[in-house]
């Protein structure tokens, strides 16, 4: 059977299993539009409530949805925060816990409204014109500060001749002076900055009280009139895409003061309890490409540093304050887990769960988020299985579960068991963390396909968490298993440095071991393996392909096949060339060659599938186009799916989910010989 999705005709997959289990109800495509997940928590100054982001599929317009909810911890009741639409984003409560601000939209557009729980009355703030933050409210909560976009005008390169009245003339030309001018999800970019504005909570307009070149983001307010913002005003900040530092900003007279170091990144700054300290995040700057994210807390009055986690070799991806003051909570990627860690400042350090799960809903990224109330209270997405993503709450007590809001679209579905396995590498003293899901009604007789999805980055890391590519990949009989090789975070700097120019490299070594094991031990059929993957990933499977033909057929998705013509076109031009390869392409080019999976396309015999996002900017289209257009002289099967309107973020949209899985599987499915015998 054949059918069409988004205008590409693949044929849907009909694999055959050891087990058909007929009266088991799998996960089809459709389930991906009933899936809801928690995100974004944010637990009350009292810590009674918690307003959250319920994030859904809106069917209809083909797109994530979000609402804010409300669950009352004390009552133990669980109601949207308005009555009828209550879609917005980025809740945030006011210090007294009787408003919240959060964002909403018209017609593209943000509106920063407000909610007063007292009257229940919903009222906007500011209707805005360009793309802001989440708010941040002041200490008193008569203001909240934000980040917005501020176009500039610059001088016109030229002046054409009166155009007469009601003449239809070609679009005026564009230019551009800056290195990047294109960015992923943006398209080609306006001019102008991100700054800093503060608003009164009674309405009012927006007032920019920050104005530094490069543009300023995450405000916190040290006092009533004082912001510590993130930026980089140095000359050469083009050119430094890693480099961030912390200013004071004054409100009465907008100078700005650098509070760290050049040559580093600071950035999350967060304020301590008693506003005599504040926490932020920081990476040194060293030769690699990756450091090690550090938590850093600086002394208001003293001016002094200190380190809190030099000798901690994870690394912190979101803070807040402890509400003693004595201890700075962080959530840190570990091996596969998202845990959270108690930093004291006296130096001890402990994990008060690892349960927390991510948001995400495509593969199995780690991802989720928390927040502390004044009683220590923490809300956090919770990891639950293989499920999505539900809200929880952490107490004195333990962890409490608050949701479970795919009770009804999974709840009679048989999902994929998920296994964990550690297996040595071919390559180093190293054990690779894998994670394997079967199929329902698996049975170990070594005939099954495998399909091994890799991740992007690759500084990234995949774990226990929920994915509905893998579940579709489950419920139609493949084994899937994904992996963190080298390069992964969550393992130390050590690991996530063997990477550092050298990428692809002995990470290949990693993945085939992996695939090896589970072919050795009988857990699949060696005739029936597959590999797929996006953005690193993407790279991966290209690279994978050219040393060897052990799978029978591959997808490539969003790679960079050429370093030479994604360093030079792609939206972080200065990133891969000043900090990934650290050297120019004309200087260099026997570097960016060997690193380049074009490198290896002579050598490739399986059977490759490359699909990309027609305005991906981070991965543009020519990347995979010179990949199949080698294949395609060289006679290798192949096909070119062109994902239309999509960016680097390829399955932002459902369909675009749907599609992309049901595509590969159609690839796959056409070099599977079991299928070809069933055919037959």
């Amino acid at each position: 059977m054949k059918h069409a999705i988004l205008g590409l005709v693949v044929l849907a997959p009909a694999l055959a299993l050891a087990d058909d289990h007929e009266d088991v109800k799998r996960f089809t495509a459709a389930k991906v539009f009933e899936i809801e997940v928690a995100n974004d928590p944010q637990i009350a100054p009292d810590g009674e409530s918690i307003v959250y982001v319920r994030r859904s599929m809106d069917i209809e317009k083909d797109r994530l949805a979000s609402a804010l909810w409300v669950y009352d911890l004390d009552e133990d009741r669980h109601y949207p925060l308005l009555d009828g639409d209550s879609a917005g984003s980025a809740p945030r409560w006011s210090p007294d816990g009787e408003r919240i601000a959060f964002l909403s939209s018209r017609e593209g557009k943000p509106d920063l409204k407000v909610h007063d729980l007292e009257t229940g009355r919903t009222f906007s703030l500011a209707k805005l014109q360009e793309g802001t933050s989440p708010p941040v409210w002041s200490p008193d909560g008569d203001r909240v500060a934000f980040s917005m976009f501020v176009p500039e005008k610059p001088e016109p390169l030229i002046s054409l001749p009166p155009k007469p009245e009601g003449a239809e003339w070609a679009e005026p030309i564009r230019v551009y002076d800056k290195l990047r001018f294109r960015g992923d999800g943006q398209g080609y970019l306006e001019p102008g900055e991100y700054q800093v504005f503060v608003l009164p909570t009674d309405g009012g307009t927006p007032r920019q009280v920050s104005s530094l070149e490069g543009g300023t983001s995450s405000p916190v307010w040290l006092d009533e009139k004082t912001l510590i913002v993130s930026g980089n005003e140095d000359e050469k900040r083009d050119l430094q895409p890693q480099e961030n530092r912390l200013y004071r900003i004054s409100l009465e007279d907008g100078s700005a003061e650098a509070l760290t170091e050049e040559g580093s990144a600071a950035f999350s700054p967060t304020l301590g309890p008693r506003g005599s300290r504040v926490a932020y995040l920081m990476q040194p700057n060293g030769e690699e490409v990756h450091q090690q994210t550090d938590l850093v807390i600086w002394d208001v009055d003293s001016g002094e540093s200190r380190n809190l986690t030099e000798e901690y070799d994870r690394s912190p991806v979101q803070i807040a304050w402890h509400p003693n003051g004595n201890a700075v909570l962080g959530l840190v990627e570990d091996e596969g887990l998202l845990r959270l860690v108690e930093f004291g400042v006296n130096g001890n350090v402990r994990t008060l769960t690892d349960e927390v799960g991510s948001a995400g809903t495509g593969r199995p990224y780690g991802g989720g988020s928390f927040s502390v109330s004044d009683n220590a209270r923490v809300a956090f997405t919770q990891r639950n299985g293989v499920l999505p993503a539900e809200l929880a709450v952490l107490t004195r007590r333990g962890t409490r579960t608050l949701t479970s809001l795919n009770d009804d679209a999974l709840g009679d579905v048989t999902l994929a068991r998920v296994e964990k396995m550690k297996v040595p590498s071919s390559v180093g003293d190293y054990d690779i963390d894998a994670w394997v899901a079967f199929p329902p009604g698996y049975e170990k007789d070594g005939s099954y396909p495998m399909i091994l999805e890799i991740h992007g980055g690759p500084y990234a890391m995949y774990g226990p968490h929920f994915s509905a590519e893998v579940q579709r990949y489950a419920a139609e009989g493949y084994v899937t298993v994904w992996t963190n090789p080298r390069g992964s975070t969550g393992y130390g700097e050590e690991f996530a440095q063997e990477i550092d120019l050298a990428y692809p490299g002995e990470d290949y070594d990693d993945l085939m071991s992996v695939t090896d094991h589970l072919v050795d031990e009988g857990y699949v059929s060696e005739d029936r393996l597959f590999v797929t993957g996006g953005s690193g990933g993407g790279v991966l499977t290209a690279w994978i392909v050219g040393n060897t033909d052990k799978f029978a057929a591959a997808a490539s998705i969003k790679p960079v096949i050429n370093w030479t013509s994604e360093s030079l076109t792609a939206d972080l031009a200065a990133f891969a060339v000043m900090d990934w390869l650290r050297d120019y392409p004309w200087e260099n080019q026997e570097l960016y060659w060997e690193l380049s999976p074009l490198s290896k396309v002579g050598n490739v015999t399986t059977p490759t599938m490359l699909m990309v996002g027609t305005e991906d900017w981070r991965t543009p289209m020519w990347e995979a186009e010179q990949f199949y257009t080698a294949l395609k002289l060289r006679g290798v099967d192949t096909l070119l799916v062109h994902v239309p309107g999509a960016s680097h973020y390829i399955a932002a949209r459902p369909s675009h989910l749907i599609a992309k899985t049901e595509a590969i599987m159609a690839w796959f499915e056409r070099y599977d010989p079991e299928a070809a015998e069933d055919e037959e």
